[in-house]
């Protein structure tokens, strides 16, 4: 039995976007067994997706596990909720919003709730820009899905 190692080698593989949060805490390593790793990315389009399948498989090659093959699958969709408690907090520190259900953000900051969506595109498609009305520092946030 080999998962717990595998699962122990992806939780080092860094998303290729926000680099403090790994593949696994971020909810996009979706299974794992002895010959294959499921992946979905964060949506359909992400075009992050072939540089996280080659990320795990230089991982897993480099572990000693080349007999593991990678399976990317869509259905069900990524949602926010995958991410893990560690992730939210990597995010939180590294000036992310985690996606939270409230309609307003708390700023990564300062922690002040009194905050702005300034549009519904940040820096990457799965994420909104903000601004703190408090500290007045634009941030980015997770938008939920």
């Amino acid at each position: 039995m080999h998962e717990k190692a595998i699962w122990a080698v992806l939780a080092d593989v860094p998303d290729p976007e926000i680099p403090v949060v790994s593949i696994v805490d971020l909810g996009i390593v979706r299974a794992v067994t002895d010959h294959e790793v499921t992946i979905t990315p964060t949506y359909s389009g992400c075009p992050a997706t072939a540089f996280i399948e080659r990320s795990v498989r230089e991982a897993l090659d480099a572990s000693g596990y080349r007999d593991v093959t990678i399976k990317t699958t869509l259905s069900p969709a990524w949602t926010t909720d995958w991410i893990s408690e560690a992730g939210k907090d990597a995010l939180r520190r590294y000036g992310i919003a985690p996606p939270e259900l409230a309609k307003s953000a708390t700023c990564p900051q300062c922690g002040s709730s009194d905050t702005e969506e300034v549009s519904r595109f940040g820096s990457t498609p799965c994420k909104a820009q903000w601004r703190c009305k408090a500290c007045l520092e634009p941030f980015d946030r997770f938008k939920c899905h």
